[in-house]
């Protein structure tokens, strides 16, 4: 299905893969993806991976509505000791650092760190794209409505498959310029969008393989699901195994979730389906 340099790892996936998310803050919208400290880290990732997960998405930033940004300093004390002790638990696992600063990414990649997956999609850090590139890692655009300093602004212009399509054809542009040589798009699902707006982009995703680039989808509990649902973060995992069906069947490559079993039980049953 798709091929990634993961620094100097050449990785070939037939078929979509999950990304677990490891959040090393105390305040992630969702309070069983945080851990704080070395052997809770260790004991997550292990059972990610025992559970199919392919990749793991260590953050050390939240980046909910309202959350307070910490600096780079302070990231990298949570992250680095992070991605050391489970590489050297679980070498052949793939980590991204979940990142937007550039200093972050490069001194987690040499931490063990192999794909750098920005949120800002290059905007907040003017020095991401070339040092992605310096590092050879592949790395993981995200659309969003704001210009760097708010990711979560909301523009009108800004709702639709259309805009999403616009925004990555620059981004891709930029990245090339830069000399990025592998490069995963995320929609951003809850990033500067209405509610409406974000479902309509499940419903149009499959839109974005003309593109072709492997698809990232990171809905896990996010508030348009929990919302529509009346729930909470907390009550929201059916919701986001219906989200990622469907995201899966107009084309996911790769579901960036906290319950990695319920993903790779969809990937499994949508398989089935396809044969």
């Amino acid at each position: 299905m798709f091929i990634l340099n993961c620094n100097g790892r050449l990785i070939k996936w037939e078929q979509p893969v999950v990304m677990g998310i490891i959040n090393c803050t105390p305040d992630s919208f969702h309070s069983d993806s945080r851990v704080d400290n070395m052997e809770e880290a260790i004991r997550k990732a292990g059972e990610m991976i025992a559970l199919g997960a392919s990749i793991l998405d260590i953050g050390g930033q939240s980046t909910r509505p309202g959350s307070v940004n910490i600096g780079a300093e302070l990231e990298i004390e949570r992250v680095v000791p992070i991605i050391q002790a489970i590489v050297q638990q679980f070498p052949e696992v793939i980590i991204s650092i979940d990142t937007y600063y550039s200093e972050v990414a490069r001194i987690s990649v040499e931490a063990g760190a192999s794909i750098v997956n920005d949120v800002s999609a290059g905007f907040t850090d003017v020095n991401m794209l070339d040092t992605v590139a310096l590092l050879k890692t592949p790395y993981i655009c995200m659309h969003h409505g704001g210009d760097g300093t708010n990711l979560h602004h909301f523009a009108s212009d800004n709702q639709n498959i259309k805009a999403v399509i616009d925004f990555f054809i620059e981004r891709m542009e930029a990245c090339h310029i830069a000399g990025i040589k592998d490069l995963i798009i995320d929609p951003g699902f809850g990033f500067g969008k209405s509610m409406e707006a974000n479902f309509q982009i499940i419903r149009d995703l499959a839109n974005l393989k003309i593109l072709g680039k492997p698809i990232l989808l990171g809905v896990s509990r996010k508030s348009s699901i929990y919302k529509s649902l009346g729930g909470t973060a907390e009550t929201a995992l059916n919701g986001t195994t219906v989200v990622n069906t469907v995201g899966l069947m107009n084309g996911a490559d790769i579901l960036r979730v906290h319950d990695v079993k319920e993903a790779m039980e969809a990937i499994h049953l949508i398989n089935l389906m396809k044969k």
